[in-house]
C-alpha cells in the first residue's frame, strides 16, 4: 500500500496552527494575550512599586483591577523599557516602575472619586487643586492610555542608595514640600509620584537646579528609547506607536517558573 505524505503547504499550515495554539494556550495561562508581556519576563532588574494595586495612593485603597503588583505592557513597550535600563545600568541607576497597563475598570474608579463629594481625599497629593478640579486640571482622565498597555508610570532610582522604606506611604506632609514623600533611593524630581499640582510639570520654574536635571535626565533617556513626556507630570510616559485600543482585563499574578 502506498503511503500518502503531507503536501509542503499541509505541513506548514499544521505547523502553524499548532503554534498558535500553543502561544494561545501560553496567554491563557498567564493570562495575558493582545500582545501584552510582564515586563519582569522581559527584564527582571526593572524596579516595581505598582502603586495602585495597595493602598499607598491617593484613593488610599487598591482599584479594582488591579489583581497583583505586576507591571503589565505591550510587548515593543517592555522591550523599550529594557532598553532604557540597559543604558541606566551603566550609570548605577535603575527605573521604578509605578504604573503600567491600568484596567478601564480602574479609570472609572478614579473619575468616581473624584466626583463623589462625600470622600475628601488625601490633600497631600493636591495642596493646592481642589478635588472636584482634578479632571478638569489634566490630572485624572475619564479615557486613560494606560488602558492601552503603552502609557507607563516610573521614576528613577540610585543603586548606591538604600531601598529600606522605599514602599512607605506618602506620609503626612504634602508632596510639593521638601520632604514630599519619595522613597530614600528615588531622584529627587521636585514632587512625589501623583503629586497634581503645577509643580509636578515637566518644566516648572518653582524646582531646584538639581531638580530641573534629574527629571531633564528622564525626559531625554526616555526619549532617545520612543517615549514622550505629558508636560503636566514629570513621570507620566507614552511610547510613540499606534494603539490597539483599550482593555479592561484584570492584572494577573506573574506565573511560576
Amino acid at each position: 500500500m502506498r503511503t500518502k505524505f503531507p503536501s509542503m503547504r499541509q505541513t506548514l499550515v499544521a505547523t502553524f496552527m499548532m503554534v498558535s495554539c500553543e502561544s494561545e494556550m501560553s496567554a491563557r495561562a498567564e493570562g495575558l494575550g493582545n500582545g501584552f508581556v510582564f515586563l519582569s519576563e522581559i527584564d527582571p532588574t526593572v524596579i516595581q512599586d505598582m502603586r495602585y494595586a495597595g493602598n499607598n495612593n491617593f484613593t488610599g485603597r487598591p482599584l479594582p483591577g488591579y489583581g497583583s503588583a505586576q507591571c503589565v505592557v505591550k510587548t515593543p513597550v517592555a522591550d523599550a523599557l529594557k532598553r532604557v535600563q540597559a543604558e541606566l545600568a551603566a550609570r548605577k541607576l535603575s527605573l521604578k516602575m509605578l504604573d503600567c497597563y491600568r484596567p478601564i475598570r480602574a479609570v472609572q474608579a478614579m473619575v468616581q472619586w473624584v466626583g463623589d463629594s462625600k470622600i475628601t481625599g488625601d490633600k497631600n497629593y493636591f495642596p493646592r487643586t481642589k478635588k472636584s478640579a482634578l479632571i478638569n486640571q489634566g490630572y485624572i482622565a475619564s479615557r486613560s492610555g494606560h488602558s492601552t498597555g503603552t502609557v507607563l508610570d516610573l521614576t528613577l532610582v540610585d543603586l548606591n542608595v538604600s531601598a529600606d522604606g522605599a514602599n512607605d506611604p506618602i506620609g503626612s506632609g504634602p508632596c510639593i514640600a521638601e520632604d514630599n514623600g519619595r522613597a530614600p533611593d528615588e531622584l529627587d524630581m521636585g514632587t512625589s509620584f501623583d503629586c497634581f499640582d503645577p509643580k509636578s510639570a515637566t518644566f516648572s520654574s518653582e524646582i531646584t537646579k538639581q531638580q530641573q536635571q534629574n527629571r531633564a535626565i528622564l525626559v531625554a533617556l526616555m526619549g532617545r528609547h520612543g517615549f514622550s513626556n505629558y508636560k503636566r507630570e514629570w513621570w507620566h510616559f507614552s511610547f510613540r506607536s499606534a494603539s490597539s485600543g483599550a482593555f479592561d482585563f484584570d492584572i494577573p499574578a506573574k506565573p511560576k517558573s
